[in-house]
Formats: structure tokens, C-alpha cells, sequence
């Protein structure tokens, strides 16, 4: 190869090079407090999930707390309202999507939720894995009394007692309009008491729409 040809096949070689290059590139930056949350293009993320997490959260702890205080307000006068103990069995995914790392962020977010409400304390997740493990038992089997009495003793062993379970299960709805689909995301809390088996639930639902365009990328509408 003579020097002309070597050095005209250089030039082409490092320009395919460079557009392969610029066509793999991949940038990034930090958001800020007040930037919007970016919105996913084919499946649920923090636009989804937080707001979620924060108003089925927010509305149950307030229900529950206002009923704690009226029941300490009848009780002996002076007295402040006995912290509650709960015990968070996890997040369950019920939904059409996978929902990926996020659902250790939505264990965490309500976990931290409910410790900073004042009324609740939630039990450490490590000593409710060990409890589970202990006892044999999932937390399905809690709705059955002699597994949850099992479960409770063991928890009481390791100095870690409950006032309440808490559940959290995720779902969705799918609506299909040709190529186009809305989703509708629902995030259900139960708080069930152990000591009389009554329960209360929340949910908050976000409907969000997606859109194939004529290039096949889906984007949201």
C-alpha cells in the first residue's frame, strides 16, 4: 500500500471511528432539588413511585396518628402517647412490570416515613427477616393466629415486640388504545393491629399514558 492510499484509509477508518464513537456516548447530570423528576419512557420510575409512597403514607399515618391521640386523650390526662411498634413485611409487586431497584427504594422511603411520623417506630428490617427465618413461617402465614402468635414470640425473644403489621402491594391497569396504552399504578398500605385483628388501608393511584410514535419510540403523553 503506497503512502497516498495508507493515508486516505487512515482518514476514513478514524472518521468511522469518531461517529461510532459519538453515536455510543452517553452524558449525564445531577438534579437539582427543585428539578422535576424525569419521566419514564416505557415503565414507571421516580415520577411514579414517590408521589405514590407519599400521599398513601402520608394519609394513613395521619388517620392513624389523630386516632392513637383520641384514645390517649380518654386515657389517663397528662400522659403522652405510647410510641407504636410495626412491623413492615415488605413491598409486593403485583403490577405488569417489573418494577427493578425500585423496589428497595419504596421499602426505604416508607420505612423512613413512618419512623419520622412521631406515633410509629418501625421494627429494624434485619430482626424481621431473622424473626421470619426463626419462626418458619412467611408473611402470608401472619393472617393465621398460631403462626403470628409464633412469629410474635420469637420477636419477643429478641426484645423486638409489634403493635401492628404493615403491608405495602403494588398493581396496575392496563388500557390499550391501538398502539397507544395508559397505565394506572396503585400503591395500597394495610396497617393491621395484632391485638384485635382490625386494619386499616390506603391507596393512591397515578395514571400515567404512553405513546408509540411512527419511529417505534415510545414516549409519554
Amino acid at each position: 500500500m503506497d503512502r497516498r492510499s495508507f493515508l486516505v484509509h487512515a482518514a476514513v477508518s478514524g472518521s468511522l471511528f469518531s461517529l461510532i464513537g459519538c453515536k455510543g456516548r452517553q452524558v449525564a447530570h445531577v438534579l437539582d432539588g427543585d428539578d422535576q423528576d424525569m419521566v419514564g419512557s416505557h415503565t414507571a420510575g421516580a415520577e411514579t413511585w414517590q408521589p405514590l409512597i407519599d400521599e398513601s403514607v402520608g394519609k394513613l399515618l395521619g388517620r392513624q396518628t389523630m386516632a392513637i391521640q383520641t384514645v390517649a386523650h380518654q386515657g389517663e390526662a397528662g400522659l403522652p402517647p405510647v410510641c407504636k411498634h410495626v412491623c413492615f413485611l415488605g413491598v409486593e409487586n403485583k403490577s405488569a412490570e417489573e418494577i427493578g431497584d425500585f423496589k428497595e427504594q419504596i421499602y426505604e422511603r416508607i420505612d423512613s416515613m413512618v419512623n419520622q411520623s412521631g406515633t410509629f417506630k418501625m421494627i429494624s428490617r434485619r430482626f424481621v427477616e431473622a424473626g421470619l427465618r426463626e419462626a418458619h413461617v412467611a408473611p402470608a402465614d401472619l393472617f393465621v393466629p398460631n403462626k403470628q402468635r409464633q412469629f410474635a414470640a420469637v420477636m419477643e425473644q429478641m426484645q423486638q415486640p409489634f403493635d401492628y403489621l404493615l403491608f405495602a402491594k403494588i398493581t396496575s391497569g392496563t388500557t390499550q388504545k391501538n398502539k397507544n396504552y395508559q397505565r394506572d399504578y396503585v400503591l395500597t398500605l394495610e396497617l393491621v393491629n395484632v391485638y384485635d385483628g382490625s386494619f386499616d388501608k390506603e391507596s393512591a393511584t397515578i395514571r400515567k399514558g404512553y405513546h408509540k410514535s411512527v419511529l417505534g419510540k415510545i414516549t409519554n403523553y
